[in-house]
């Protein structure tokens, strides 16, 4: 493949001056803009198919006219496509969601991959990676097959960690500023299982410590059981799988097993990615 370069410029050709710099009223003005954008996006949940530009202006807390002028520039970016009168998250999200450090090829959602289908193929119970994201956890991954049971989580979509297996499999592993900022935000219940004391908390994650893996009993949703693990790099988690099914036909002790042997492999092989890089 052939490469091109840059002509020299010659001498005899002015120098184009250097555009000045903003001023500090220019720079205010994009930074607000680019946080209003960013709120926009924020704007979207899980559930949104489309929205309106009047739902996302009062969802951005926007005015409608900015909103729709910040809209027709995330549209010319790619960031969001219009759906008639609508609005959507555009495909250039999706592609820089994948370039992600744990997304990229050979990264941890790939190395984990494997594993999670084996899981889901020994268990048929609904498989799941995700990392912690200050009081909540991220989905990177979910297998399921036909007729699995249904749960609160999508890839992508995120859950407050006291509430799921994967969060107590990471707080249990996490350093102490990690756990405090969890409890100092406030334990969320999502069910009347739902861990809401944090002496509680503080109880059940010295108890994942000691057996390296976490069990959620109802607590992120009704009928819902799941045994996660951490993935530690270090003594510090990275990220966690889990397998969630049916609490009347959920066997937590065999799928505990086969939980922490996936884990440790993953912990392992990713390890290993780390020292080639």
């Amino acid at each position: 493949m052939s490469t091109t370069t840059s002509a020299a410029v010659s001498p005899t050709v002015p120098a184009v001056a250097p555009s000045s710099p903003p001023s500090g009223s220019d720079k205010q003005a994009s930074s607000t803009s680019v946080n209003k954008s960013l709120q926009l996006l924020d704007s979207f949940t899980s559930a949104d198919l489309s929205l309106g530009v009047s739902e996302l202006a009062r969802r951005a807390h926007i005015p409608k006219s900015t909103a729709f002028r910040l809209l027709s520039y995330l549209e010319e970016g790619g960031y969001v496509e219009r759906v008639g009168t609508d609005y959507r998250l555009g495909w250039r999200l999706f592609e820089l969601g994948n370039r992600v450090q744990h997304c990229r090829p050979q990264g941890l959602r790939d190395i984990a991959l494997p594993y999670l289908s084996e899981l889901y193929a020994s268990t048929r119970h609904v498989a799941h990676l995700g990392v912690l994201e200050g009081k909540d956890v991220v989905y990177l991954e979910k297998i399921h097959g036909h007729h699995a049971v249904r749960t609160p989580t999508t890839v992508g979509s995120r859950l407050p960690a006291a509430c799921v297996g994967l969060g107590k499999a990471m707080l249990a592993f996490s350093a102490p500023d990690v756990v405090r900022t969890v409890l100092t935000a406030g334990l969320q219940r999502r069910t009347r299982y739902s861990i809401s004391e944090s002496g509680r908390l503080l109880r059940e994650l010295a108890r994942t410590r000691s057996d390296g893996l976490a069990v959620d009993r109802e607590e992120a949703a009704l009928g819902l059981t799941c045994v996660a693990a951490p993935i530690l790099v270090g003594g510090r988690p990275v990220a966690a799988i889990s397998v969630s099914g049916g609490t009347s036909r959920f066997n937590s002790n065999s799928n505990a097993s086969l939980v922490h042997r996936a884990a440790t492999q993953i912990s392992a092989e990713y390890r290993k990615s780390l020292e080639q890089e």
